[in-house]
């Protein structure tokens, strides 16, 4: 049975290793948010940044890409995701049940936010913006995060208001 993979966030632009194919899918009762805090690669402890997550929403859905890993490098491209995305253990790892847009169901491993965990966190939009402005990590700007998060989504047709007036508004932050 094939590795797929959901990429919502980062995983988009940077999934860090080359799938031997993706394809648009969306997972059911989950939406994408900036609700986990980050404190190793957008931002610090003592100024946090703002990462996306898989948030459960009861009728809520996420697009993003299902990346299918080549066989010959499951193992390596597993261990380079644990590491990436449990780093503080606020994703938790579990497989769901994409569907594709010719209605496919593709089995995904996926990482979503512990609700329990301390850097889960629900801010308004304007917050949102005020930390992702100015916020530095690990990995860089949290703007740069946000904006090569919503140029991909935007590539692929996949609408999302939040994440477009969030661009916007961290964009007119910074030119202030």
């Amino acid at each position: 049975m094939a590795l797929w993979v959901f990429g919502y966030g980062s995983l988009l632009w940077n999934p860090g290793f080359t799938p031997i194919r993706q394809v648009t899918a969306r997972l059911p009762d989950y939406h994408r948010s900036f609700c986990m805090l980050s404190i190793h690669h957008r931002g610090t402890i003592d100024d946090p940044g703002l990462v996306l997550a898989l948030d459960h929403l009861p009728g809520g859905q996420c697009t993003g890409v299902a990346l299918e890993v080549d066989p010959n490098e499951e193992s390596t491209v597993l261990a380079m995701l644990r590491e990436r995305e449990l780093i503080s253990s606020a994703y938790y790892e579990d497989n769901v049940d994409l569907i594709c847009n010719d209605g496919e169901t593709i089995s995904a491993l996926a990482y979503i936010i512990d609700r329990d965990h301390p850097q889960y966190c629900r801010f308004d939009l304007e917050k949102q913006a005020q930390m992702i402005a100015h916020a530095i990590g690990g990995r860089g700007p949290n703007a740069e995060y946000l904006f090569n998060t919503v140029t991909l989504l935007t590539e692929m047709g996949i609408k999302d208001d939040e994440m477009r007036w969030l661009a916007d508004r961290v964009r007119a932050l910074k030119a202030t």
